[in-house]
């Protein structure tokens, strides 16, 4: 995606801490910025999200992984501020969340933000159409204008012919395309999934992320995406971010994340990842030399993409730039020492 990882910064968090207990605020202000958290447990509080920075920039899938307990979900809810975060500062494009009144923010979920959750939440008495149009009608849209955009965002997750279903006739994947749906309805610029796939069958949820990514490539959403499926974060990712315990380990392109791990823990998390899955052409290639091959990929292509090309008898691949441009070569060599773990 153009931009995906080089745009400005659309969401930017800084030190951002989620403390739970009584007075849990000024307990972190008397003992920050940084407490350990042995003290934080002696106080009797919780720390679900600890001096966490980030900054997701505009057009990116960025995804927050790590395991059950580790934060994340917490981390999304309060970058909407849906939980109040104990301290930091959060802002949107420029404006910072935790200054916003509650009437603000009520506006800048409804007009700017989408939220797609693991349980789809559809409203089993509405219609299809009638529940990809309600945020719609909350807004105050008339109700030819919002039929008219729930119906394009229906036939745009593939669902045209399928309005006046009810949740309870369509199948699971159907289901999530259609909570899709509804939250792209309001044009979100800031658009958040916390595992949205993860309640589907494996079948499907490859389906589902098929069409996640068929949609990004039409929208260039700023996207915030949660999982604990490394799998599925090195296929949607434009960059990762691991937690433990409530801190971010380490962020950076899934690429950055398996062949640089930062901790003894992303190592760890990371080490049955097959690097062919991550590594792209463009950091395995070698310059171009002689004739241009039969066959060329571009240099966002993974190995693991390039590898059929090889299966089908070819020595050397062709490496292009965004343009197309024939910008390095790949040997066969190259990538049986990778896929060897060389």
């Amino acid at each position: 995606m153009e931009g995906a990882t080089g745009g400005p910064a659309r969401l930017v968090c800084r030190n951002v801490w989620k403390l739970f207990g009584p007075r849990a605020g000024a307990w972190l202000a008397a003992n920050g910025p940084a407490p350990a958290p042995e003290a934080i447990a002696a106080a009797g509080l919780v720390a679900a999200v600890r001096g966490v920075n980030l900054e997701v920039r505009a057009g990116e899938i960025f995804v927050i992984m790590g395991l059950s307990g580790s934060g994340k979900s917490t981390l999304v809810r309060c970058l909407a501020r849906l939980i109040e975060p104990t301290a930091g500062e959060i802002l949107f494009e420029g404006r910072d969340l935790l200054s916003a009144s509650e009437a603000e923010m009520t506006r800048i979920r409804r007009h700017k933000m989408g939220m797609v959750f693991q349980h789809f939440a559809l409203l089993p008495h509405l219609s299809v159409l009638e529940n990809v149009a309600f945020p719609l009608e909350i807004q105050g849209m008339g109700r030819a204008e919002r039929e008219e955009r729930a119906r394009r965002m229906i036939a745009l997750v593939g669902l045209a012919g399928r309005e006046g279903a009810f949740p309870r006739q369509l199948s699971g994947g159907q289901q999530q395309r259609v909570g899709i749906a509804r939250s792209l309805a309001a044009e979100p610029e800031l658009w958040f999934l916390d595992e949205p796939f993860s309640a589907l069958d494996p079948l499907i949820r490859r389906e589902m992320q098929d069409e996640f990514l068929r949609l990004q490539r039409m929208l260039h959403k700023t996207i915030v995406f949660i999982t604990h499926d490394f799998d599925e974060a090195i296929r949607l990712a434009d960059r990762i971010a691991i937690m433990k315990d409530g801190a971010v380990e380490q962020s950076g392109t899934p690429e950055q994340i398996v062949l640089l791990p930062a901790t003894p823990y992303v190592a760890e998390f990371t080490r049955a990842v097959p690097r062919a899955k991550v590594v792209r052409l463009g950091s395995v290639m070698r310059p171009p030399e002689g004739p241009a091959p039969a066959r060329s990929l571009p240099a966002t292509a993974t190995v693991a993409e390039a590898a059929p090309a090889f299966l089908e008898g070819a020595e050397v691949v062709g490496v292009t730039d965004a343009a197309g441009r024939l910008v390095g070569h790949l040997d066969r060599r190259a990538v049986v020492d990778l896929m060897l773990g060389g």
